[in-house]
């Protein structure tokens, strides 16, 4: 299986890459759009602010490849959230791959969630033998809110998306490289699909 990682200096890429390495598999980092489109499967890391990852993405022309992909594609943490229509975060217009915005959460809230929280309402191969209620690890001040491309929820003062997918593109709030077996069956679950 050809993983590749994609490198635009704003992922926590190397634990990433251990969790494929413990499952056997060797991803490849890189920020070659012919690379990236020739891989069987893409990764689309995030950790950082929006605004000046979408710059990132920008600068390396990543932001016209990245919704134009066919194989699956999985975007985590901010990954999914520039995956989205829009980010309050930084003003920040996103690559529109999934119609919903991405919100601050509430005032009186501690932010970032950081943590231990559960997942439910799981409609996705993604979580094929995942059990409802599984405890996944988040870290996060901004959610994507409920919206027909939610695929599970968690709830942090309010229920939000903690997964999207549409057609090939699948993106989680949480972070599966440190969300112990649980993350590791969701990323074997990705390279299965």
């Amino acid at each position: 299986m050809d993983v590749v990682i994609i490198d635009y200096g704003a992922g926590n890429i190397q634990s990433i890459r251990f969790a494929f390495e413990r499952m056997g598999i060797h991803p490849e980092l890189s920020d070659s759009a012919e690379r990236i489109s020739r891989a069987d499967r893409v990764i689309f890391p995030g950790v950082g602010e929006a605004a000046s990852a979408m710059a990132k993405l920008q600068r390396s022309g990543l932001d016209t490849l990245l919704p134009e992909l066919q194989q699956p594609v999985l975007g985590i943490c901010l990954g999914m959230q520039l995956m989205c229509r829009y980010s309050e975060e930084g003003d920040t217009p996103g690559l529109g791959i999934f119609d919903t915005v991405v919100r601050r959460f509430t005032p009186g809230l501690k932010v970032p969630q950081i943590g231990w929280n559960n997942i439910s309402n799981l409609k996705s191969p993604l979580f094929k033998g995942v059990e409802e209620g599984s405890y996944i690890y988040l870290v996060h001040s901004y959610y994507a809110p409920l919206c027909p491309e939610t695929v599970a929820e968690s709830d942090y003062g309010l229920a939000y998306s903690a997964a999207l997918a549409r057609e090939n593109f699948y993106g989680v709030q949480f972070h599966p490289e440190k969300s112990s077996r649980v993350g590791a069956k969701i990323l074997q679950n990705f390279i299965e699909l």
